[in-house]
């Protein structure tokens, strides 16, 4: 029989406060991992989006022998890293005469893996290696572009399935407003075939345009790489099914009568029932109704007179 501990102190109370599920859920954490042998070029890629996510972000230093992903058994400590460090998402790299420069990016749901994509990593260059002003470097923790060109991201079943992932791995906190004086980095994206895409990380430089809009260049200040698609596992059907459950707290209710256009905005129907106009009392008498009224009364009263003096006679002659 399982025993259930709970917390005997404040502190750990709030600590599981912290991990306890949410309405709206924070920023996702990032879980960097050391496989059991690495190269210069992938330890150089995997302090780069340390330092890209810094705000965000674990990182192990450690090589870890029993981590396998994409093997049954080799994914127990996978999430039991994920568990005790509150990561969603992970990055494993590892090296090996098969699989050179090998990076694993995954996702967890309730600390299960979720996904797996696997790519190789060609032709890096790193921040040190790019020349540009410092006085335009990105901030840590802004809010980044992103720009994926190229129809393989919408045809290819895996590019589709890396796209997704790039963009949970950096896009940071999902905001509803932004100010955009604070934009300051792009990732560019470019699919060059079905399992090759050019990463590239570059800063904007506002300039004068002689317009109330400014002219945008974008500077290259790294990491950059060609990734290329080994391998990669889509989610469980039921899984995924359960990871995109919405709470009912957050279902909004159908307003009735109400739709949404992209250009009006906010539309409303309005239903008026049948209005008796024919016998509404009107506020003031037509002056045309008014003259046959005193006509047909003028007449009448003749009419009356008429009678009156026919009587009178008749009454005399008898």
């Amino acid at each position: 029989m399982l025993r259930i501990k709970t917390p005997k102190s404040m502190r750990a109370k709030r600590e599981l406060e912290k991990r306890a599920p949410k309405l709206v859920e924070l920023g996702k954490k990032t879980l960097i991992l050391h496989g059991t042998k690495t190269s210069n070029t992938l330890n150089a890629v995997l302090t780069e989006i340390y330092h890209l996510k810094k705000d965000n972000a674990v990182k192990y230093s450690r090589r870890n022998d029993n981590i396998r992903p994409f093997e049954s058994g080799g994914e127990t400590s996978l999430e039991f890293y994920s568990l005790k460090t509150d990561c969603s998402l992970f990055v494993y790299g590892s090296h090996s005469k098969k699989r050179p420069d090998n990076l694993v990016i995954g996702r967890t749901y309730d600390h299960h893996i979720y996904d797996l994509v696997e790519v190789g990593v060609e032709n890096f260059k790193s921040m040190s290696s790019c020349s540009y002003d410092k006085k335009i470097a990105p901030l840590i923790g802004s809010k980044p572009f992103f720009a994926f060109i190229g129809e393989g991201f919408e045809n290819v079943e895996e590019l589709k399935h890396l796209k997704e992932v790039l963009l949970d791995l950096f896009r940071g906190q999902v905001v509803s407003n932004l100010n955009l004086a604070g934009l300051d980095r792009v990732y560019v994206c470019t699919a060059v075939s079905s399992n090759k895409v050019l990463f590239t990380h570059c800063a904007l430089r506002l300039k004068k345009s002689g317009t109330v809009v400014p002219r945008v260049e974008l500077v290259e200040v790294g990491p950059s790489m060609d990734l290329v698609v080994r391998r990669h596992r889509l989610p469980d059907e039921g899984l995924k099914k359960e990871a995109h459950k919405i709470p009912h707290e957050l279902i909004k209710k159908k307003e009735k009568n109400v739709s949404k256009d992209a250009i009006a905005g906010k539309i409303g129907k309005i239903y008026v029932p049948d209005q008796q106009v024919g016998s509404a009392s009107l506020p003031f008498t037509p002056k045309g109704v008014k003259r046959e009224r005193r006509e047909a009364k003028a007449k009448g009263g003749d009419n009356k007179h008429a009678e009156k003096k026919q009587k009178q006679n008749d009454d005399a002659s008898a």
